[in-house]
């Protein structure tokens, strides 16, 4: 199934099916995968419990949904919110919060994690595996290297291929996800339909149009409008 910008926003939204998935994320902008410190706030809690790995033919849930909404190529999806768990947000607000954690220090790149982007550059995208035989680590390593890049919102997800196993090649949710930078995820000839919303003037969608400062308070009040959490030490913790 392909599907896109034209699959909707949904008033009340209810995660049964991708495209239902693809058009909460793009009502909510910015959401998390899981149940998390703001009540309500996430896909896991919007999908009927009836439909979260399921088993059925179509259904590993959003664990497999997400596949769709990563390549329709208009979502965001990686390890960017609450310190490093799996949140999804389409393009203006992935900007917001890509402008917000370039501008601190905390989330600049080390000697190590230079490398990755470098190799990223030269070859357009890496896999955790790559990321092993780069440094010469274990899998927890790499990981937490690949997880501390896209929290910088330097990587993003690129791709997820399915893995299918055994000698009837069942597919049981198992993944392999690529990472590249999200300058070449979201290209701006994608993105004609951005007219009237902050930024979307820029000549890239994601150069911001405002200051660190600015989109922080833009991600603060947009959560807030959308959630009711007016708690400013949980929106620091969500927003890193």
């Amino acid at each position: 199934m392909s599907i896109g910008r034209h699959a909707g926003n949904l008033r009340h939204p209810s995660v049964h099916n991708a495209e239902s998935m693809y058009g909460t994320i793009q009502e909510w902008g910015l959401i998390p995968f899981f149940e998390n410190v703001i009540p309500g706030y996430s896909i896991e809690e919007l999908t009927p419990a009836r439909y979260w790995f399921d088993g059925e033919e179509d259904g590993l849930g959003p664990w497999d949904w997400k596949i769709e909404c990563v390549r329709s190529g208009e979502i965001a999806y990686g390890k960017f919110l609450l310190g490093g768990k799996a949140a999804f947000a389409t393009l203006p607000w992935y900007r917001e919060l890509r402008n917000y954690r370039l501008s601190l220090p905390k989330y600049q790149p080390d000697a190590v994690q230079q490398q990755i982007l470098d190799y990223v550059d030269a070859h357009g995208a890496i896999t955790v595996r790559e990321v092993r035989r780069l440094l010469g680590v274990k899998k927890s390593a790499a990981d937490a290297q690949i997880t501390r890049l896209q929290m910088q919102c330097r990587l993003v997800t690129g791709e997820l291929q399915r893995v299918y196993r055994g000698k009837d090649l069942h597919y049981s949710g198992w993944q392999i996800a690529s990472f590249c930078r999200p300058e070449d995820l979201f290209e701006a000839p994608a993105f004609p339909g951005l007219a009237g919303f902050p930024g979307a003037a820029a000549g890239h969608p994601l150069e911001p149009d405002c200051s660190p400062a600015e989109s922080f308070e833009r991600l603060c009040a947009h959560i807030t409008a959308r959630t009711g959490e007016t708690d400013r030490a949980r929106l620091r913790k969500l927003l890193g």
